[in-house]
């Protein structure tokens, strides 16, 4: 756990090697707002943090939202994503269930070119399904606008995870 007050201490090598996982894959995001110090709170890290990333250009935002991996996959994933996961039992999933995450996985990857994003958090398991469901009729920028926003979410937590 870090402090605030600790984090705006840190030297930039300091702040991304304990931030710089907040986003998948994407450390560039920490080294960025670590020019902004100091944070008054948490709200205004992660506040920063998500400017940082509506500052990107669309081609980079793809480039985090694919960083993510498919849900109740068996691949290799960050270690937050495995204890996200596995805190609504994705990584408990019945041979039914797996088969059926997969199958909405690649749908959903073949209808907008990159994996859903949820914060499973926010879920169980039949209602990420059903969120599933609703958002393969979305259009493309609609998706992307969801997958940031979850995204923002899942940031939100882990920074709780590591911030006091």
């Amino acid at each position: 756990m870090y402090s605030i007050a600790q984090l705006n201490q840190q030297s930039q090598t300091e702040f991304v090697a304990a931030l710089g996982a907040i986003f998948e894959e994407t450390p560039a995001i920490a080294h960025q707002v670590w020019n902004q110090r100091p944070f008054k709170d948490l709200t205004d890290l992660h506040q920063k943090m998500i400017a940082t990333v509506n500052a990107m250009t669309q081609t980079e935002q793809l480039r985090l939202i694919k960083a993510h991996p498919d849900l109740g996959s068996k691949t290799k994933m960050a270690e937050a994503s495995v204890k996200e996961q596995s805190g609504v039992g994705l990584d408990r999933l019945t041979p039914e269930e797996y088969d059926q995450f997969q199958t909405l996985n690649q749908a959903y990857k073949n209808r907008f070119g990159f994996p859903f994003i949820v914060a499973v958090k926010n879920h169980t398991k039949q209602s990420i399904l059903e969120a599933f469901d609703r958002r393969l009729h979305h259009s493309f920028e609609m998706e992307i606008t969801q997958a940031l926003t979850e995204i923002f979410e899942i940031a939100r937590f882990r920074l709780t995870d590591l911030v006091c």
